[in-house]
């Protein structure tokens, strides 16, 4: 005697059988344009039930999909809120720093560009990078002295000074022409952090005096930076 089937249950073969012939059998188009009326826009809630009909339809190997999609996503947002704006052709320029944090960089930059730019006045032979290694000892002296008043003024800490550091000998057999092109390049590259810095704290510092110094010192680094870049070799 052969078991009787329970009505409305149905095996995965047979559903699938019903499915194709359902599609089989509708004709294409059977759904009338004469009866919709005139076109009328979709309410907006459609979109996310579209979204939920088209998810369900996946396949289990599709919904591995998700995760995957899901992690992209993220990895894009990141680079969009990371990456720090740019000028054309020049250093990036990202947030600004708070006021305090402001003031301690740029302290420490300074200074270590006045120390480097002195001690390298001996040990350089181009009598260009020499003229360059005065000039800045000079203006970033000139700019410390400034930044360290405003700060004073405010009630701001500022960083310990460093002790000073006797300068070093090139290595013995070392070409004067090597030493003179890493001091350079050592000065290009702190300059060119330097410029980022004022420039994000120049247009977006919350102080408005060191917004003020920022604009006011961002010239002088930048002409630093394009002299030294037209020496570099």
């Amino acid at each position: 005697m052969r078991a009787r089937k329970l009505p409305g249950k149905l095996t995965m073969a047979e559903t699938g059988l019903v499915i194709v012939a359902i599609a089989m059998t509708a004709p294409a188009g059977a759904v009338s344009l004469s009866t919709m009326g005139a076109a009328q826009p979709l309410p907006d809630t459609d979109a996310p039930t579209a979204t939920l009909v088209a998810a369900d339809n996946w396949t289990a190997g599709s919904a591995s999909l998700v995760p995957l999609m899901a992690s992209e996503m993220q990895a894009n947002q990141s680079n969009t809120i990371d990456a720090p704006a740019t000028d054309a052709g020049g250093p990036a320029v990202g947030k600004p720093l708070n006021d305090i944090a402001f003031v301690r960089v740029a302290t420490e930059n300074g200074r270590k560009e006045v120390n480097s730019a002195r001690d390298a006045l001996p040990q350089l032979k181009a009598p260009e990078l020499r003229r360059i290694a005065e000039m800045l000892v000079s203006d970033h002296t000139n700019a410390n002295a400034r930044l360290s008043q405003i700060a004073e003024a405010k009630q701001w800490p500022l960083p310990p000074p460093s002790a000073p550091s006797a300068p070093s000998a090139p290595p013995s057999g070392t070409a004067s022409s090597d030493f003179d092109a890493r001091w350079t390049a050592e000065m290009i590259d702190g300059h060119e952090r330097s410029v980022a810095l004022y420039r994000a704290q120049a247009t977006g510092g919350e102080d408005k005096d060191l917004r003020k110094y920022a604009r006011d010192t961002l010239p002088t680094i930048e002409q630093h930076l394009a002299q030294l870049k037209s020496l570099q070799k």
